[in-house]
């Protein structure tokens, strides 16, 4: 996999002496693999472990574009400190132990890029050389959008259906009891008086309501483009959010620590989700009092900007956290049970960013969202 010369592999020339491209060496060709490499779509790099550590000897084409690194800039330097998120080292290091001991690596993994998180299949090829140096290869093909794509589609047909299912099946059983009542058919109502049942049809046509503007923030979310140089201060956006929030809720106590800046990756669409989160925070927990504690400034990671939201209410449903984090495959049994922590995960993928979730000290929640800076 050395680098290109002027004489580059997948050009030819013609008998004027012009270039030919897309020249294929023939099977007698000892460049035909270089031709390969070259234009193969999945990235891929050539590296030496170094005292465990995979170190890049080349990368094809496809990797400068995928991960928007320079060849000339990670040539020498170590594969994992380019493209490995910090809190997912220990991954790594098993990944590269058993390339050390000269096993094959076939997994899903994610990876950071310029541009943020990216979902791969990895597969690390290790070899030896005459003189007993480990190397190998590895190839990632880029599987983000195939596999958000398939999660956001069952996500809404699962939930949508579900949470369609049993709204309508209240609404439209509260409508018939208040039909039965107004018709003097009161033993049909169950006992509910005729506001009761009123009340009940109104609440669960709000839900529809509220449903139905997710679903569309969502689907806004999903089709807003994200320009290259996309930039945002989430010191300031969530100090904003935090003002609404104030003013939407007055009973509820909202406090934010920040730093004077915080940058991050992202559009103003970032906003939706912040105010997502404290939304569900205030209004999920049955204090009269309830509180929630913001904080936006750098990540212990360098390269990485955090906004966490913290509340003292009741537990996010472990269902829910697992499977928006990605720990828990999505089901028919096991979806969520609401469409709002998918629009703050979904927004968040949007910019290369991930969420996590962890129980607060002293009990509620806190849920960290992590953005490339």
């Amino acid at each position: 996999m050395e680098r290109k010369s002027d004489e580059s592999v997948g050009s030819g020339t013609d008998p004027d002496g012009g270039t030919v491209e897309g020249h294929r060496p023939s099977r007698g060709d000892p460049e035909r693999y270089r031709h390969l490499v070259e234009h193969i779509q999945d990235a891929l790099v050539e590296f030496e472990m170094n005292d465990g550590d995979p170190v890049i000897r080349d990368v094809n084409p496809a990797f400068e574009a995928i991960f928007g690194y320079d060849a000339d800039d990670v040539v020498g330097a170590s594969l994992n400190d380019y493209i490995v998120p910090p809190w997912l080292e220990a991954e790594a290091n098993r990944l590269d132990d058993r390339t050390g001991s000269g096993e094959i690596n076939y997994r899903h993994v994610r990876r950071s890029t310029a541009s943020g998180l990216r979902e791969f299949l990895y597969r690390g090829i290790p070899y030896e050389t005459a003189d007993g140096r480990r190397c190998g290869f590895a190839v990632y093909t880029d599987l983000t959008e195939d596999r958000r794509n398939q999660s956001r589609i069952e996500v809404l047909h699962r939930l949508l259906r579900h949470n369609l299912r049993n709204t309508l099946g209240v609404l439209v059983g509260s409508l018939d009891q208040l039909v039965a009542t107004v018709e003097g058919e009161g033993a049909a109502t169950g006992g509910s008086t005729p506001g009761e049942l009123a009340r009940r049809a109104r609440e669960r046509a709000r839900d529809l309501e509220t449903l139905a503007e997710e679903a569309h923030e969502i689907q806004r979310t999903l089709d807003a483009p994200v320009p290259e140089d996309a930039r945002v201060d989430c010191a300031a956006l969530a100090a904003e959010a935090v003002e609404q929030a104030r003013a939407e809720y007055p009973a509820a106590t909202v406090s934010v620590e920040s730093a004077e800046t915080a940058p991050a990756t992202a559009t103003e669409r970032l906003a939706l989700a912040v105010e997502e989160l404290l939304t569900n925070a205030i209004v999920h927990n049955p204090d009269p009092d309830p509180r929630v504690w913001v904080e936006v400034g750098p990540a212990p990671e360098s390269g990485w900007t955090d906004v966490v939201v913290a509340d003292d209410g009741p537990r996010i449903p472990e269902a829910d956290r697992l499977v928006v984090s990605g720990e828990a495959e999505i089901t028919s049994m096991q979806h969520g049970t609401g469409l709002g922590l998918w629009l703050v995960r979904w927004t968040v993928e949007q910019f290369g960013g991930t969420v996590s979730f962890r129980s607060r000290d002293g009990g509620g929640n806190e849920v960290r969202l992590r953005l490339p800076r």
